[in-house]
């Protein structure tokens, strides 16, 4: 359930939810990823309605298109490595970061460090699991040497980096404006176009749903005050259209179609147009503009809203982990037994990550705080 508008819920609990929110998100779009919601029903004889075994069953470790990644049974994504490595960032830098920080920090992350990747069921580093646009980040920032501000330029457009930016919103909790910036400066240094700017607005979002008192039509507002050209085009559309329903399964089609316009990738998700995840002014990453309608349709509620992402299909393992986010962030609870078997079968501690932040955001608030007073100080000196 959502909590009503005069409940304040503590950041820790604000954090730990869209951390794990996440997390299980992913871990339940993972195995029905790249598929049609009608297929999914064939498949499944009937909506995903929890944690589902490999689309191929048993046969995963070699079946086309999905080999050699066990998607499925409780493991999480890219999208979940990606989220957990920089909050590790955060961690190590205690501050609000920016591209350098990610060539400084998050690129040695995925080159040294071995880590368990639940889909490859084995110790790797996670630069062995993160797909090409993902790579990417390794291939200019280390072999490359590019500038971080502009390392994303040239990469294809799409969700890689706003995917894992939930903890750019979360040590920013209740400043959309100021996850946006960072999150923007961020994800310079592995997106461009609207790639980078559905980063930004998701950032944003996840800072909004922190705020007291914070509802989803309150995120829809903050992300439409500061998201620029498609990508705003594109979240007004739908989340308009969102907002009609009451359930995902009447929503899945209209969502799709209000957001087909803007979509660059097509309608068939395997196979995309010459267009596809190229940069523009007006087009929009898919995934997103569906999480936060999804979000609306469910009125905030995790596990509607989760399902919703889910069974939408496409892209839906980043849709859900949007949407996990943001209804975690908002106060909604994530099933406990969900959050246990992801953890299990992922072998991941999906709370620890969430103590890190919660630590990390307080003392970057602080910091920020003598900062302002020293400007305010400094400004009336000079007769501001």
């Amino acid at each position: 359930m959502t909590p009503t508008s005069d409940e304040t819920i503590p950041l820790d609990e604000r954090i730990t939810g869209a951390l794990v929110g996440a997390a299980v998100g992913d871990a339940l779009g993972g195995p029905v990823e790249g598929y049609s919601p009608e297929q999914i029903v064939e498949r499944h004889g009937g909506r995903v309605q929890g944690i589902v075994g490999p689309w191929h069953g048993d046969a995963w470790r070699t079946a086309r298109p999905v080999a050699p990644y066990h998607k499925g049974d409780g493991h999480v994504t890219d999208d979940t490595l990606m989220t957990h490595a920089l909050v590790r960032v955060y961690g190590a830098v205690r501050d609000h970061l920016d591209a350098y920080a990610v060539a400084a920090h998050l690129v040695p992350d995925l080159m040294d460090n071995p880590r368990w990747i639940p889909e490859l069921e084995t110790e790797a580093i996670p630069l062995q699991r993160i797909f090409l646009a993902e790579k990417w980040l390794v291939a200019r920032l280390h072999h490359g040497h590019a500038d971080p501000r502009e390392a994303g330029v040239g990469n294809i457009v799409n969700c890689g980096a706003a995917m894992y930016m939930a903890p750019v919103g979360l040590v920013n909790a209740a400043h959309p404006a100021g996850a946006y910036a960072e999150a923007l400066d961020v994800a310079g240094a592995h997106q461009s176009s609207y790639g980078r700017e559905a980063a930004g607005v998701f950032a944003a979002a996840v800072a909004a749903a922190c705020a007291p008192g914070a509802t989803p039509d309150s995120v829809v507002a903050a992300c439409l005050s500061l998201a620029k050209d498609g990508t705003r085009a594109a979240l007004e559309t739908v989340c308009d259209a969102a907002s009609r329903y009451t359930d995902f399964e009447s929503a899945l089609r209209p969502l799709r179609e209000a957001v087909a316009p803007y979509d660059t990738v097509g309608p068939d998700y395997r196979d995309p147009s010459l267009g596809a995840r190229r940069p523009s002014r007006l087009h929009t990453i898919e995934e997103l503009p569906v999480a936060l309608g999804m979000m609306i349709v469910a009125r905030g509620d995790f596990r509607h809203a989760v399902l919703g992402a889910v069974n939408y299909g496409r892209d839906c393992d980043s849709i859900a982990t949007m949407a996990g986010a943001l209804t975690g962030a908002l106060g909604s609870e994530v099933p406990s037994a969900w959050a246990k078997a992801v953890a299990e079968a992922s072998r991941l501690d999906l709370h620890a990550p969430a103590r890190t932040l919660t630590e990390v955001a307080r003392e970057i608030f602080a910091r920020d705080v003598r900062r302002r007073r020293a400007h305010e100080a400094a400004f009336a000196r000079i007769g501001g």
